[in-house]
């Protein structure tokens, strides 16, 4: 598992003086921005090969409460990545000091090329980079229909 280590400060905080939402999003984001560096998926590697992720969903489910000054470590595993490399799923698990599970989080990914603003697979060389993802025991080759499994679609305002 990859993990990142994190302090919570008074700005990470919501009105119930626990960790925010929000703030569990940011620390999710910078743990996989730091994965993704690591196996040769830098800002300037993706910009040169105009990509960039991006996220469809983040499913939270919170255990127990975290506060200002705690440490908390964020763990990512890739569960899933398609044959193209396209689309990618990861687990996140927020762990306290004595590494008890506070937080765990299932998301779905793609690749987008920032100037076309479409869905793009990944060449040879990125391909080769993410063959090295440290994969969960559940990993799988994600299909179409596992990035459509909860069928949500937009459902426009009758004005």
């Amino acid at each position: 598992m990859f993990t990142k280590q994190f302090e919570i400060r008074w700005n990470d905080l919501d009105a119930n003086m626990h960790l925010a939402n929000a703030s569990y999003m940011n620390f999710m984001s910078h743990t996989r921005m730091a994965f993704f560096e690591e196996f040769g998926f830098s800002l300037h590697e993706i910009a040169k090969h105009e990509l960039a992720p991006i996220v469809f969903y983040e499913h939270i489910y919170y255990f127990k409460e975290a506060h200002i000054g705690d440490p908390i470590t964020v763990g990512l595993e890739v569960t899933g990545l398609s044959g193209d490399g396209m689309f990618f799923s990861i687990e996140h698990n927020f762990y306290d000091e004595r590494a008890k599970n506070i937080a765990h989080c299932e998301m779905l990914g793609a690749w987008m090329n920032f100037k076309t603003r479409k869905l793009t697979h990944l060449n040879d060389e990125l391909m080769a980079c993410a063959s090295r993802f440290p994969k969960s025991k559940d990993f799988k080759i994600l299909t179409k229909a596992d990035t459509r499994k909860y069928q949500k679609r937009p459902i426009d305002l009758n004005l």
